[in-house]
């Protein structure tokens, strides 16, 4: 197993860097995009994925006979599936409504077992439901071993390792902003605490959805996948985070479709959600000069959502440009 995971690290980026340009306010910002859809299995959970099951087998806890399980909105269910295949133990992947049919199509074609939660939690969503159904299949049935992304210290370590050093190796100047999309918190916290320790006065901005705990905030409705949560991240120390922002699913899909169309780029929802965060940001802070987004994944499996206009109106929105809607808030802003 040693073998195969160090291979599978050498496969994990290093992620293309894109400078684009938009108009903010009637002035042309270059805005710079790390583009995770390039990654293993096509998303940033890959690294997670990769973090997770190491600190497992580190811990002794993946041998033959065991089968892994998880709560997923897609992406690390996708990634800890081609995972588990090549490492001849199972997978069960504990999804939702809100996870993309092409997500799930993937798991099962890789091997894995989803199960379905389509009960909303008492928030609206599905995250805590997901969590629920988790336990209960813990409790019947002793060969399964949690992966648990929502607790293990592995999550933001292996972005602190891997994802932040990778950002500075391959950007010409420090950011002096940083946006990245929130659930585990894991991503976030894992870049930022690599920003603290080597003393940079990066601004970093976390990134979330209306009716998303993850960092405070009132419980609602999400419509999202891949951002946004049921329940407090436990990584997000206020420490790590100088803005915290929250943006709609019409801000998400408005700019998807800007950049799709004005720059070829495909985004995913959250990463559609993080650059109008950065756009918001930008207007209110002009002296800004090198913000860079991480984008967790790529479009091509949201065509039925954020590229969608049935879909929005469906959910009560339309593609809205940053500062429609949403708001800014600030943490330990220094």
């Amino acid at each position: 197993m040693q073998r195969y995971l160090d291979r599978f690290e050498a496969l994990l980026g290093p992620t293309p860097v894109k400078a684009i340009t938009l108009d903010v306010l009637g002035r042309e910002r270059t805005i710079h995009l790390k583009l995770e859809g390039h990654n293993l299995t096509g998303s940033i959970k890959a690294r997670t994925a990769y973090g997770l099951v190491r600190g497992l087998v580190e811990d002794g806890k993946v041998k033959r006979g065991v089968e892994l399980l998880e709560s997923t909105s897609g992406n690390l269910g996708v990634a800890l599936a081609s995972m588990t295949q090549s490492l001849g133990i199972g997978f069960t992947a504990v999804v939702d409504p809100l996870s993309t049919q092409e997500s799930r199509d993937r798991m099962k074609k890789l091997g894995a077992r989803v199960v379905m939660v389509d009960t909303a939690d008492a928030t609206g969503a599905y995250l805590l439901s997901r969590i629920e159904k988790v336990q209960e299949l813990l409790a019947a049935d002793d060969r399964y071993v949690w992966v648990n992304q929502y607790e293990s210290p592995r999550n933001p370590e292996i972005h602190r390792r891997l994802t932040g050093p990778e950002i500075l190796d391959q950007t010409q100047t420090v950011p002096d902003a940083v946006f990245i999309a929130v659930s585990t918190g894991g991503t976030f916290a894992g870049v930022s605490r690599c920003f603290r320790e080597r003393g940079l006065g990066t601004r970093m901005v976390a990134v979330d959805v209306n009716g998303s705990v993850a960092y405070g905030g009132t419980p609602g409705r999400r419509h999202l996948s891949g951002i946004g949560a049921s329940r407090r991240s436990s990584f997000l120390e206020p420490s790590l985070v100088d803005h915290y922002s929250y943006v709609s699913a019409g801000e998400a899909a408005y700019y998807c479709r800007k950049i799709l169309r004005e720059t070829g780029t495909h985004l995913g929802a959250s990463s559609g959600a993080v650059v109008a965060a950065c756009v918001r940001f930008l207007e209110e802070h002009p002296g800004v000069t090198d913000p860079l987004c991480v984008c967790a994944d790529g479009g091509e499996k949201y065509q039925d959502t954020v590229y969608n206009d049935g879909w929005l109106a469906a959910i009560g929105e339309t593609p809205l440009p940053a500062g429609a809607s949403g708001t800014v808030g600030t943490g330990n802003a220094r």
